[in-house]
């Protein structure tokens, strides 16, 4: 009995895991698919806003290059800061100035495009300077906040490229330890021998035959 007991809880347990495992599966298939989707979008709205730039000019070009301009400079930045924040936890503030910045980028896009379908072309002249400015304040404010970005990881990048090269020519002195010390002279293993020490050392085979060569040598006492 403990052991069908057993048995139905395993079943329950790898059960619970499959589904665990088939709904995140779907939410990551269901959100790479809207993020496809809504890059098709962006895509297709900005051919056709340089589209209008270039055929429409006047008024209705001006307005799809403020779009044009208000929309490549936010989209810029949202990637610069979101790749950046996920290797720099300090970009967390940046991230939230960025989202309050996208707020009024949104409202100024919705007035931009009310305005295309404005029939009063003398009234959408006369806002273009006001339109203008506030395009070119957002956008200046994200420019800043994507070079502040860049160069940041661009100088901890030279920082640690610094300590690494420091590193490797630590370690490649310390492998061409040979070279200091041919420099310093030779160590004392290296020199001369030392004499050995008569106390210990044995006699040897030359030192006997060359005892024995000068006493043969020697003249004999003649009567």
């Amino acid at each position: 009995m403990e052991a069908i007991w057993i048995l139905l809880v395993l079943f329950l347990v790898c059960a619970g895991v499959g589904v665990y495992a088939t709904a995140r599966a779907v939410k990551a298939a269901k959100r790479g698919i809207d993020r496809t989707v809504h890059q098709a979008r962006r895509t297709v709205e900005d051919t056709r806003l340089r589209a209008r730039q270039f055929a429409q000019p006047g008024t209705a070009g001006e307005l799809a290059e403020l779009r044009l301009s208000l929309r490549s400079s936010m989209h810029a930045t949202e990637q610069a800061l979101t790749a950046s924040a996920e290797q720099d936890r300090s970009l967390s503030e940046s991230l939230g100035l960025f989202r309050r910045l996208t707020e009024h980028g949104r409202e100024l896009e919705e007035d931009l495009k009310r305005l295309e379908r404005e029939p009063d072309r003398a009234r959408v002249t006369a806002l273009l300077p006001e339109l203008r400015e506030r395009t070119q304040r957002i956008t200046r404010s994200a420019d800043s906040l994507r070079w502040a970005a860049r160069d940041r990881a661009q100088r901890f990048a030279r920082d640690d490229l610094d300590a690494l090269g420091r590193e490797i020519d630590m370690e490649a002195g310390a492998l061409r330890h040979w070279t200091a010390e041919t420099a310093e002279g030779p160590g004392p293993s290296q020199g001369a021998p030392e004499p050995p020490s008569l106390g210990t050392t044995p006699r040897t085979e030359g030192y006997s035959w060359q005892k024995a060569w000068r006493k043969s040598a020697r003249p004999e006492n003649t009567a």
